[in-house]
């Protein structure tokens, strides 16, 4: 084989099922090649929208993406979603031709361009192009894999019958390369079941056993790094939460973690209900698990009491105490930790209180907090809109949600049924990658119907994919937010009088525009006209049904408010 062959054959072996792009020149025989040996291509209409499908598929379904793009512009394209991959920590592979020549018009730095956005970099040679594909799949992260244009054409060295699943030059943090070879598809910051168990003489969780001993009112919250191990973790923290008595919460990009649990407060920080902030600010010891209590989940800290005890575990050692400082780091599998504290640890009754129980069944969703309809004059309520969604769809779904002023209503108000449900398109803060990562997650899981929650300035901005999903035929229902302007930025600085023409804009007939690509679609005014969702759901679902619901914008979101409080 010549190196693009080997790299296609090399990416499927190592179980590569699905690959999203946009093919031209340079990504051509490689992506044959992966077509070839057995994988699904998924064609974007741009390749901004073909990396956010790939990361919102790698998150919805635990395992390894690809993108394949052109040399230059094909990867300055996707740079918005693989810098939004890249902190989120997702396992993705960028299959990135290069034009190593500067004097060409296609040349960049893809070294450093990687680098600018928290991606790690790696060049394939001839000689070493089957230990450089192990190493990007293993990584547990975004990798950029460099394929020099004027080496793919050249034969391949020879498959080493010694290479590891992970290379000795991992970069700290990444699954080490004990892990079997079957781990190589796990989410990013994941052990396989072959993690050996933590010794309670393990650095700090010893200390992370005296502090839950000490404890009268534990409170866990568990993150990203919980969510990616899946069903596993939620048994392994629940368990030690029931018998230490603790009360459970996630960061945002974590929701749903502990759906059905009866001590489950949801999410903690700027969406976090007022009985969740009541309980979380009464805690004597806090307790995160993959978790870096960022000021999001933190409220800028305003969340943690003064005086309680934080610990913090995670499998990066550079991860404890980024955010804030932690009394007890440590460093291991969540897990492993959870189990060997069980282990370690009676039973205590903590919060958990016949009383306490009935008060969180009662006031623990938003849809539970009292609020006035402002529904009229053609617009409604994004509270009520949202609320009317979640009891109309079906349980089993992905919420998608992409950034800006209206994201906390789907976040807040529709349920999800699991950590797998829920995907938050928030580590870059950019609006617009919601539809394409809602249609990378129906890829994902075509069993479960998808819901895009879109803003309109988002949605306008990844329209084009509008074509890609009537392409792909899956379940996709785009709701579409629209209240005719940028609503972060009316909101921040209407208050001051600043002029406000730049990001309002006329009322626009979203619907048709959906209309004239394929999609089913209609425009929602009040809670009756989603009669259209009834009878879309009742059907065969094999066309997108976008809802353009011109909602209320009179009130700010807290939520963003705080954001630019803190920047």
């Amino acid at each position: 084989m010549n190196v693009a062959e080997a790299v296609g054959h090399a990416l499927a072996e190592r179980g590569v099922r699905d690959v999203f792009g946009v093919v031209g020149s340079g990504n051509f025989h490689v992506t044959n090649a992966l077509v070839a040996a057995g994988a699904r291509f998924h064609p974007a209409a741009h390749e901004g929208g073909a990396a956010s499908m790939a990361d919102g598929y790698a998150r919805v379904s635990g395992r390894l993406a690809v993108l394949s793009v052109h040399q230059g512009p094909g990867v300055t394209n996707a740079l918005t979603g693989v810098a939004e991959a890249a902190k989120s920590r997702t396992p993705l592979v960028v299959l990135a031709p290069e034009a190593t020549n500067p004097h060409s018009n296609f040349h960049i730095d893809l070294p450093s361009l990687a680098a600018s956005v928290g991606a790690t970099f790696r060049r394939v040679t001839p000689s070493t192009v089957y230990t450089d594909v192990a190493w990007a799949c293993a990584a547990g992260q975004t990798v950029v894999l460099g394929l020099p244009l004027d080496v793919q054409g050249l034969p391949a060295g020879p498959v080493s019958a010694g290479v590891p699943p992970v290379s000795r030059d991992l970069p700290a943090g990444t699954v080490s390369a004990g892990v079997p070879p079957d781990a190589r598809n796990l989410p990013a910051g994941t052990v396989s079941a072959g993690v050996p168990p933590v010794s309670p003489d393990a650095p700090g969780v010893g200390s992370l056993v005296d502090a839950l001993a000490a404890a009268r009112w534990p409170v866990f919250i568990a993150g990203r790094g919980a969510a990616r191990r899946g069903a596993a973790a939620r048994t392994a923290i629940a368990e030690l939460a029931a018998r230490r008595g603790a009360l459970l919460a996630v960061s945002a990009a974590a929701r749903g973690l502990f759906a059905g649990d009866p001590w489950y407060l949801d999410v903690s920080g700027g969406f976090a209900t007022p009985l969740a902030a009541e309980l979380i600010a009464g805690a004597d010891l806090v307790v995160a698990w993959g978790s870096t209590l960022n000021m999001w989940t933190t409220r800028h800290g305003r969340l943690i009491p003064p005086g309680a005890t934080v610990a913090q575990v995670d499998t990066d050692p550079a991860a404890l105490g980024r955010h804030r400082a932690v009394d007890v780091p440590v460093t291991g599998d969540v897990v492993e930790v959870a189990r060997t504290c069980a282990d370690a640890l009676g039973h205590h009754a903590g919060w958990r209180t016949p009383a306490l129980r009935a008060r969180i069944a009662a006031e623990g969703r938003w849809r539970d907090v009292p609020f006035e309809d402002t529904t009229a004059d053609g617009r409604i309520d994004p509270r009520t809109l949202s609320i009317a969604l979640d009891d109309l769809l079906p349980r089993e779904r992905t919420v998608v949600v992409d950034s800006g002023n209206f994201m906390g209503y789907p976040a807040m108000y529709m349920s999800v049924p699991d950590a797998a449900g829920f995907c938050f398109t928030q580590a870059f803060q950019s609006i617009g990658l919601g539809l394409a990562s809602a249609l990378g997650a129906a890829v994902a899981r075509p069993d479960r119907l998808t819901v895009a929650a879109l803003g309109d300035g988002g949605f306008l901005m990844s329209v084009a994919e509008l074509t890609t999903a009537v392409r792909l035929g899956l379940p996709l229902l785009a709701v579409v937010y629209d209240d005719a302007a940028y609503g972060a930025e009316v909101h921040h600085f209407g208050p001051h009088r600043h002029p406000l023409d730049t990001v309002t804009f006329p009322d626009t007939d979203l619907a048709a525009t959906a209309r004239g690509f394929g999609c089913e679609a209609l425009t929602v005014r009040t809670e009756a006209d989603l009669r259209g969702v009834h009878a879309w759901l009742a059907g065969d679902r094999t066309r997108p049904m976008v809802v353009d619901a011109k909602v209320v914008s009179t009130e700010p979101s807290w939520w963003l408010e705080e954001a630019f409080r803190g920047h």
